[in-house]
């Protein structure tokens, strides 16, 4: 069988198998962190922008909007993924390079409200959507990770799994959205690199095309079935050759949703263990911020490449330096959505430490990625005290894992400002119920 028939095949296989517990509790995990994710990202650019260019196709359809508004399935997927990962808080497979919950879940949910879905069959969906995807990304690795943006080019997988399976396509037509959906692939990291809002709509567009294609095929539309290792196929074109049998071998045995990171700032995630490594060293060394002559941080290419805007002007290049990231941190304890707002970006003693942030290449370090996220943090001070520190890992990874208790306060921290607190706090305790709903 081909590689899109084999998914097809686990997902039909785990269709008539239960919900594991020890599945199930990572996959309302990942939906509320997504739902942390999709209110801030909900009233601010691309998705506020996306709905007024896309007002004549909301108020109609039976899938919902963040606030409640009433939206066509595609629509629905586009915006809320779009609006999931457009303040950098949404979860991350770390083997895959890749942000699977924004636009898997944001497809699951505006299928299962426009079907009327029970919880169970939703986050079964969210499941399957993950497993499939995950290991796309894994299999297609740093290679393709050097020009394309996976959250965008796997992303639409996940999505198109999430959709099919809520359908309820058998093997073969469900093989055959995810044959289509490779064609819809797209994203490219230069979105990123430069001041654009196109990155979170990456994330969108997977969602909306992975509904698209679940959608056709239902209604017959076919793909080519060898479109993941054919020779004008998906792995040769963005990558090289990947070894679709490794990918293949643990599915529906080993659960990667099992294994996600929670986003503990909110930023890039390449920024994360220089963040940690720097506050872990300021406090051992107990120094103030203004007291720091200059800092210096080791990292893994994607650290420089990615997230290494010397020189940030906006919010959304303030979230890919990890100077500008490091520098905050340090003066005002955390990075959270304040740090982006226009004061703190323009905050004289943030802008006087980023100046002194020096990020450089560690061999070792970079020979680790993506597998191990870490940073070597250097600090010297005014006085000529000099500390090190190396930061193995990321708070969030599965290897540091937030809590439960820590997860919970990320999601009211993010969403009681949009909702309220009260709302907040019941949507929450909805979500830890979630297999019980009856219909979404």
């Amino acid at each position: 069988m081909h590689v899109v028939e084999r998914f097809a095949g686990f997902a039909e296989g785990y269709r008539r198998q239960p919900l594991a517990p020890q599945v199930l509790h990572p996959a309302k995990r990942a939906v509320i962190d997504w739902h942390a994710a999709l209110f801030p990202g909900s009233v601010v650019p691309p998705a506020t922008l996306l709905e007024r260019s896309l007002a004549e196709e909301i108020g109609r359809g039976a899938s919902r909007l963040a606030d409640g508004r009433l939206a066509g399935v595609r629509t629905a997927a586009l915006i809320n993924g779009a609006a999931a990962h457009a303040v950098e808080v949404d979860d991350i497979y770390r083997d895959g390079i890749y942000h699977p919950g924004a636009p898997t879940i944001a497809a699951a949910l505006a299928v299962a409200q426009s079907r009327g879905a029970t919880g169970e069959a939703f986050l079964r969906a969210v499941i399957v959507g993950y497993e499939v995807s995950t290991r796309i990304a894994a299999a297609m690795g740093r290679v393709h990770y050097r020009y394309w943006h996976n959250t965008g080019t796997i992303g639409c997988f996940g999505a198109a799994s999430a959709a099919a399976e809520l359908l309820g396509l058998e093997r073969r037509p469900f093989a055959h959205a995810l044959a289509t959906v490779a064609t819809f692939s797209a994203g490219l990291q230069q979105a990123f690199r430069s001041d654009s809002m196109s990155k979170p709509m990456h994330a969108g567009r997977a969602a909306e095309a992975g509904v698209t294609a679940a959608l056709a095929a239902a209604a017959g539309v076919t793909g080519a079935l060898d479109i993941m290792e054919g020779e004008g196929g998906y792995g040769r074109a963005m990558g090289e050759g990947p070894d679709w049998e490794r990918a293949l071998a643990t599915l529906g045995e080993d659960f990667h949703i099992c294994r996600m990171t929670f986003k503990n700032h909110a930023c890039c995630g390449h920024a994360f263990a220089a963040i940690d490594g720097a506050l872990a060293l300021k406090e051992r060394m107990g120094v103030a911020a203004e007291e720091i002559a200059r800092v210096r941080i080791g990292g893994y290419r994607a650290t420089l490449e990615v997230a290494g805007i010397a020189d940030p002007t906006t919010a959304a290049e303030a979230r890919f330096s990890t100077p500008y990231l490091v520098a905050t941190a340090l003066t005002h304890g955390s990075v959270r959505l304040a740090a982006f707002e226009p004061a703190r970006l323009q905050d004289p003693a943030t802008r006087s430490l980023m100046r002194r942030v020096e990020v450089v290449l560690d061999p070792a370090l970079d020979a680790a990625f993506p597998a191990q996220r870490a940073a070597r943090v250097a600090i010297e001070s005014r006085d000529g005290r000099r500390g090190e520190h190396l930061q193995p890992t990321r708070k969030g990874d599965p290897d540091m894992p937030l809590s439960d208790a820590e997860l919970e306060h990320k999601y009211l921290e993010l969403a009681s400002p949009v909702l309220g607190e009260e709302p907040a706090r019941t949507l929450l305790a909805r979500l830890w119920k979630l297999e019980r709903e009856s219909r979404l």
